[in-house]
């Protein structure tokens, strides 16, 4: 049978971080963990759309355990701020599922001057991992899911000497380029995480062709551009409910069976329950992941060390 929210397994007492979770497929991975008993963090940028989110999950689940908490990807400052408002409150994160992004949208920066999509989707969450990395290695069983895209196929890996593609530019190209690196974030984190002993797990979900908010925005910044025209009215046509496309990262979240380093997405490519796919282009992944790993904690200043963590954590 296809494997839905009924399978998730009872998470009370957990705590789980779920960023953008203000609306789509965030909104519905709250809203899931939620009813499944988990203190669920909704970690968003707008505060007026993850308050109406928030009601909007309070409305059908009366004792659902919620918190909200500002976070702006985009600023290296404000993830610091959530990650500290976080662990003021939790010692423990069980769950960190690093779901917000931007898709092809036209070139610009970061507060801190970072390509948007590059600094948004990867680094901002590469921060906020490795702030809340304690927490999540005292936890018994923790798991760091990255959301990903079919999009990391034709996204090449990020070079050290122009992350942000400074003359270089495309929107499908940094998009690819800022899924790639999800994508080898969570497979070289939980290289890391083996490395160390600890228990926790990374795991990589991508949640297929969804119909959410993430193609009109894209359309909206690219000022009506074609191709994000197109993938609009695809996902209109064709694509599954945000309930639907969040089943991937919530089963890479909860699913007892499922494994580090695993990579999960709908059955028929993008649409089609939740199932363990392969992972391909390993050839120079490892060559990769390191790459990515200098230029992420090069950028944000922050040492991603698991080793060290865990040893502080213990």
């Amino acid at each position: 049978m296809a494997w839905s929210t009924s399978d998730i397994p009872d998470q009370h007492g957990r705590v789980a971080v779920v960023t953008g979770a203000n609306g789509g497929l965030g909104l519905e991975t709250a809203r899931a963990l939620a009813a499944a008993g988990a203190r669920v963090v909704m970690a968003a940028r707008d505060q007026d759309k993850v308050a109406k989110a928030e009601a909007d999950i309070r409305a059908g689940i009366t004792d659902a355990q919620l918190e909200i908490v500002p976070l702006d990807l985009g600023s290296l400052a404000s993830v610091r701020r959530a990650a500290d408002s976080i662990l003021e409150k939790h010692g423990v994160v069980d769950i960190l599922v690093d779901n917000a992004g931007v898709m092809a949208v036209p070139e610009r920066r970061t507060e801190d001057g970072f390509e948007m999509q590059f600094g948004v989707n990867h680094l901002g969450h590469f921060a906020l991992t490795a702030h809340l990395l304690g927490a999540l290695l005292r936890a018994d069983a923790a798991r760091v899911v990255s959301v990903s895209s079919t999009a990391h196929h034709l996204g090449f890996a990020v070079n050290p000497a122009n992350p942000h593609l400074e003359g270089k530019y495309g929107p499908w190209k940094a998009y690819g380029q800022s899924k790639l690196a999800n994508f080898h974030f969570a497979i070289g984190l939980n290289q890391r995480f083996e490395a160390a002993g600890v228990n926790a797990r990374s795991l990589v979900a991508h949640p297929g062709l969804s119909n959410t908010e993430l193609q009109a925005v894209s359309v909206r910044e690219s000022q009506g551009g074609a191709t994000q025209k197109f993938f609009h009215v695809l996902a209109g046509r064709t694509g599954m409910t945000p309930a639907q496309g969040a089943l991937s990262q919530l089963r890479a979240a909860t699913d007892p069976s499922a494994k580090g380093g695993e990579f999960y997405g709908p059955l028929f490519v993008n649409n089609g329950p939740p199932v363990r796919k392969p992972i391909f282009r390993r050839i120079g992944m490892a060559r990769a992941i390191e790459k990515l790993w200098l230029v992420s904690e090069r950028e944000t200043g922050i040492k991603l060390d698991v080793a060290a963590a865990g040893r502080a954590a213990a």
